[in-house]
């Protein structure tokens, strides 16, 4: 990896150590942990589409009578690997539910090679269907599913993206997306990025790795042209009349193989006429916000409810 900050590379373990990280699970908590409840919610037992949901409990940071933003969440793991019940995303997810003062929803979408795309896609947008058209257990009375916003980290990010694009041309009873949080999304092209061969040996995720997961998610006889994965290219959906397309954060890491692509997603909001804010850490990996000692995952977090609030407050 490049030169960088030698305590924020140290926080980050190398890939087979990050596997052992996410092979370990989490149980739902009824009891407060953190200042947050937890319960997993089924939405199609045929499908193994549930999710888990994080409610901030009453207290100092949420009183009891304060209206909650809710926020959809898709993990990542190049639409292979992991689910919500993963250590790592149910730490994440419960600290997003803490932090920013909201109800989070983390979906389990079918992955793949088993299930290639559109399958997550599918799966992704059905969690919001559910959500607006059911009473769920466990959803506090105080949750605005009209202050909705869509999130994801990698793979999850690219997910977002399509299910953001998804929910603007549909109809919703109540529910209503009004932000986009994409964290290092997962996107490709054709002809690679002078990060991705930069970085092709990456610890984290390196082009092997990328590889391999664009083969197992891609449908048969596809390239990484695919309008799955190049949002920005001359096949991927024109989004210039998507009007309600919502504002739409995102986050890089100047040691990710993907942080070009994610400069030309940027690049492709804004001239789609779309708002669009860019977050850049210079000395951060792929993975970087899952690692709390890592200090950009707590300034990240604190970039999130800036966002939010600005939007929220409109």
């Amino acid at each position: 990896m490049a030169n960088s900050d030698h305590t924020t590379i140290a926080a980050v373990p190398a890939w087979d150590t990050i596997m052992e990280l996410f092979e370990a699970k989490a149980p739902p908590s009824a009891t407060p942990t953190d200042g947050v409840v937890s319960s997993d919610v089924t939405i199609d037992p045929f499908r193994s589409l549930w999710f888990r949901l994080y409610v901030p409990v009453p207290g100092a940071a949420v009183a009891a009578a304060t209206t909650l933003p809710v926020i959809i969440y898709y993990h990542g793991g190049g639409f292979t690997f992991w689910s919500p019940d993963r250590k790592p995303y149910d730490d994440l997810c419960r600290r997003l539910a803490r932090e920013l003062s909201a109800v989070v929803v983390s979906v389990n979408y079918r992955l793949a090679p088993q299930h290639r795309c559109p399958t997550q896609y599918d799966d992704g947008f059905e969690a919001l269907k559910f959500i607006d058209r059911n009473k769920i257990d466990g959803f506090p009375a105080n949750a605005d599913v009209g202050k909705c916003f869509l999130a994801g980290d990698s793979a999850g990010g690219n997910l977002a993206h399509h299910v953001a694009v998804k929910a603007c041309e549909h109809e919703f009873k109540a529910l209503k997306v009004i932000g986009l949080i994409t964290i290092q999304p997962f996107f490709a092209a054709e002809e690679r990025s002078h990060s991705e061969l930069w970085l092709k040996s990456d610890l984290i995720i390196s082009s092997e790795l990328i590889d391999l997961c664009l083969k197992n998610f891609l449908p048969d006889g596809s390239d990484r042209n695919h309008p799955a994965l190049n949002v920005f290219g001359s096949k991927s959906k024109d989004i210039t009349s998507i009007n309600n397309f919502p504002a739409t954060l995102v986050a890089l890491g100047g040691l990710d193989p993907l942080q070009d692509l994610h400069r030309r997603y940027c690049e492709w909001l804004k001239s789609s006429g779309k708002e669009v804010t860019m977050v850049e850490y210079p000395n951060t990996p792929h993975l970087f916000y899952s690692f709390p000692k890592i200090p950009e995952s707590s300034m990240f977090i604190s970039e999130i409810k800036v966002f939010m609030h600005n939007l929220l407050a409109k």
